[in-house]
């Protein structure tokens, strides 16, 4: 490999960290990190800032290669002579040989400038000398292409989560080298992502990120900050004696957390949030995309579903592409995906398996080194309920047929609209909040999108509706939406809607679980979401509730892919507290929730959910035809 070392040391670009010899290695049959060498820069942006990258190139270097690059926020550790030990997305992307590119993005780690979480986008006609990701990636992509010898001139680009989100920003005035970009669960808007669900706070997931994420870096470093201590392992225990979220800074982040005081002086869809919202600037894009993610992805489904259907209306002529299997935030790359929780999906091959091996790796193969025929579908869906994958010309599908089910005044799910009227009421207290879970955890447990809510249907404070046994297989394919018309007697409150699927009672037991967890009689979540009421007509203006009043709430409860068998009952389950998974809504309107909330605040209050004629609460809902 040849290096301008002179130049390379005058713009202080190089960090003299190469290891392994330039050998070509024996074959072994098996291609290991150790078969490539790590080379660590300082890459310029055009501000002048450096941001660390480490690249690893193939040490046979009779070949071109193409660049697969992953920015992140998360560090490319190991840091100096010590290697990775998996490179790319699966590990058939080492056995192939790529020359695999990682960042340290501005501002996090080892890398110059000053870090801002979803740095809004700027308007680069205008001001060609603003930064943001979209640029740091053109002139990092721009650098590799021009000092890395081995590139074959072609990129690609990939990320799960954050990264995901880089990923995303990649595509956005991208440079002409990069081909193929796949961003995988990628945070869209902040305010609709991750730690924000319509104006709820999920509260562990954003405690115990930004409690380490957010903590200020002040000079580069190759350390991660100290993590959290809550003092107790149940987490239910630790928030609830938290009390109001004003009491994080009083008690733990003493304004230490900068994103967090950002947070809580920003509790609407104003400015703050609506300038990250990465959604507007995908437009005109170029690279093939391939958008990834889970049905059970608890912190970016939202960011998954925008991400493609934005890319398809805004680039017609863009080769965009979304699958989604059964798995939980990052599954696809981090687990065989057979199984989440106590529920299982296919073995042989696992979804992961199936995935890396006929999805991704064929599309980078195809755009990046030019190899097979690539004929993946517009849409790779796994349909859950029947464990099986589904391909779509388009996604939502075109063949379906709108249907609704209607609660009815004695606890009913039906098809056709209720005759009788009237309504189901129960008292929310925040001091009973109900639990999103029956684990003892401090975060977010990945399992719980499809826990048993048995646990929770058993409560005073929960409002159940079922169907009778479905007498065919019914499947319900794309968007959800709850339309309820409540009522309650305080002026604030949080709607809870849950959609879950009843197993028979003799179903027999999975093979993989623990003898003492059976089946029959499971009451599986399919889709859930909260809703803040205050937003319930707009998200920037907040209103209260006037007490007695009836208000509709409409809750989008994201995409789905799930087959109903005959045999099972679909069950709706609605509540207002679903602790500590989401913090608790006072019931007494507070202008800023974050800041304003005192513990008197917290009140008890009776809420309504309507049904029949014009206030007939229901979900509606699309069935595959």
């Amino acid at each position: 490999m040849k290096r301008n070392f002179l130049l390379v040391i005058i713009l202080s670009l190089f960090i003299p960290v190469i290891t392994g010899s330039r050998n070509i290695p024996a074959a072994t049959g098996k291609v290991t990190p150790d078969d490539y060498d790590k080379y660590e820069y300082r890459i310029p942006m055009r501000d002048g800032v450096h941001l660390f990258t480490s690249v690893y190139v193939p040490k046979d270097h009779k070949h071109k290669y193409p660049i697969l690059l992953n920015r992140t926020p998360y560090s490319v550790a190991p840091y100096g002579k010590e290697k990775k030990k998996h490179l790319g997305p699966s590990h058939l992307f080492m056995q192939e040989k790529y020359i695999f590119v990682y960042q340290d993005v501005r501002g996090r780690f080892m890398s110059e400038g000053t870090f801002v979480n979803m740095r809004p986008i700027q308007d680069h006609r205008n001001h060609p000398e603003a930064v943001d990701e979209s640029t740091d990636t053109w002139d990092t992509v721009d650098w590799l292409i021009k000092n890395i010898s081995e590139n074959n001139g072609k990129v690609g680009i990939w990320g799960i989560s954050y990264p995901g989100f880089y990923s995303s920003c990649a595509a956005i005035d991208a440079h002409p080298a990069v081909k193929a970009i796949s961003p995988q669960a990628p945070i869209a808007d902040w305010f609709f992502d991750d730690f924000h669900h319509h104006g709820a706070l999920f509260l562990p997931h954003g405690f115990n990120f930004l409690a380490i994420f957010g903590q200020l870096r002040p000079k580069p470093t190759t350390k991660w900050g100290a993590r959290f201590n809550h003092g107790t392992p149940d987490g239910y225990e630790f928030f609830m004696n938290m009390g109001p979220l004003s009491n994080a800074n009083k008690k733990y982040f003493h304004h230490n957390i900068a994103f967090w005081d950002s947070m809580t002086v920003h509790p609407d869809y104003d400015s703050f949030w609506q300038a990250r919202d990465l959604l507007p600037h995908l437009k005109n894009v170029r690279p093939a995309i391939l958008v990834v993610g889970g049905w059970y992805d608890a912190e970016d489904l939202y960011g998954t579903f925008a991400t493609y259907q934005t890319i398809e209306k805004n680039s017609p002529g863009c080769e965009n592409r979304i699958i989604i299997g059964p798995w939980r935030h990052g599954g696809w790359a981090r687990s065989s995906g057979d199984h989440l929780g106590y529920v299982w999906f296919t073995i042989d091959p696992a979804p992961s398996e199936y995935y890396q091996n006929n999805i991704e790796f064929p599309f980078f193969q195809y755009y990046l080194k030019g190899k097979g025929s690539l004929k993946l579908p517009e849409a790779t869906m796994y349909e859950t309920g029947t464990n099986e994958w589904r391909t779509f010309d388009t996604w939502p599908p075109r063949h379906t047929k709108p249907q609704s089910l209607y609660f009815t005044v004695d606890h009913h799910l039906s098809f056709s609209e209720p005759t009788d009227t009237g309504f189901n009421e129960f008292v929310s207290d925040p001091a009973k909040a109900v639990p999103y879970s029956e684990r003892t955890t401090t975060g977010m447990s990945a399992q719980y999108m499809t826990d048993d809510q048995r646990f929770a249907g058993r409560r005073p404070d929960v409002l159940v509706y079922e169907t009778s046994p479905l007498e065919q297989d019914l499947t319900i394919a794309g968007k959800l939406l709850a339309r309820l018309h409540v009522s309650t007697t305080g002026t604030a409150a949080d709607w809870v809607v849950k959609l879950i699927d009843v197993y028979p009672d003799d179903f027999p037991d999975f093979k993989g679980n623990p003898p003492t967890i059976h089946m029959g009689a499971y009451q599986q979540m399919v889709r859930s979401e909260v809703f803040r009421g205050r937003y319930r007509y707009s998200y920037e203006h907040p209103e209260p509730f006037v007490p007695g009043q009836i208000a509709t709430v409409n809750i989008p409860l994201q995409d789905v892919l799930h087959t109903f068998k005959k045999g099972h009952h679909i069950m709706i389950q609605v509540q207002s507290t679903w602790f500590p998974l989401v913090d608790r809504n006072p019931q007494k309107y507070v202008k800023n929730i974050y800041l304003d909330t005192k513990p008197e605040d917290f009140v008890s209050a009776t809420h309504r959910v309507y049904t029949g004629g014009k206030n007939a609460s229901k979900i509606e809902f699309k069935i595959l035809e």
